[in-house]
């Protein structure tokens, strides 16, 4: 059970490092000077699924989570070991990607929803500012002239 946690855990560390280079603020100078996508390295930290490969190749051996077991002994064994560790690691943080994309989302939506209903109520304020001066302006072109 300890194991599984650290799998998910590792997972959950490589979707976010990943998810930070390639799309925050933070990292855009580092995007714009490796050329963006333009060139291998900008679309390496450009692309969080890319990214997230070679983070968890760094993770995996750092943490010791390597999931898979092989029958291969030597440093053969290890290599594909760690190879596929990263792997299932970097599938495991996708999927957790999908699921930040859509909490995402929906935050995004109701942020807009909000910000179009405080647009509103400040354009019916302004509206009934603009009625109200020319309700008073009339008023005042109606007005009886006052004696002298």
């Amino acid at each position: 059970m300890e194991n599984l946690f650290q799998l998910f855990a590792v997972s959950a560390v490589v979707m976010g490092v990943s998810q930070t280079i390639a799309r925050e603020r933070i990292f855009a100078s580092l995007r714009a000077r490796l050329g963006g996508k333009d060139t291998w390295w900008g679309y390496l930290v450009s692309c969080p699924y890319c990214l997230s490969h070679y983070v968890a190749f760094v993770l995996v051996p750092l943490t010791g989570t390597y999931a898979i077991d092989v029958v291969v002994g030597g440093w053969p064994g290890w290599v594909l070991s760690w190879v596929l560790s990263s792997l299932l690691i970097t599938v495991i943080a996708a999927f957790y990607r999908v699921i930040f994309w859509f909490v995402d989302e929906s935050q995004g939506l109701v942020k807009r929803r909000q910000r179009t209903e405080e647009e509103e109520i400040a354009t019916k304020r302004l509206v009934r500012k603009q009625v109200e001066q020319q309700v008073s302006a009339a008023d005042e072109d109606s007005a009886p002239p006052a004696p002298h």
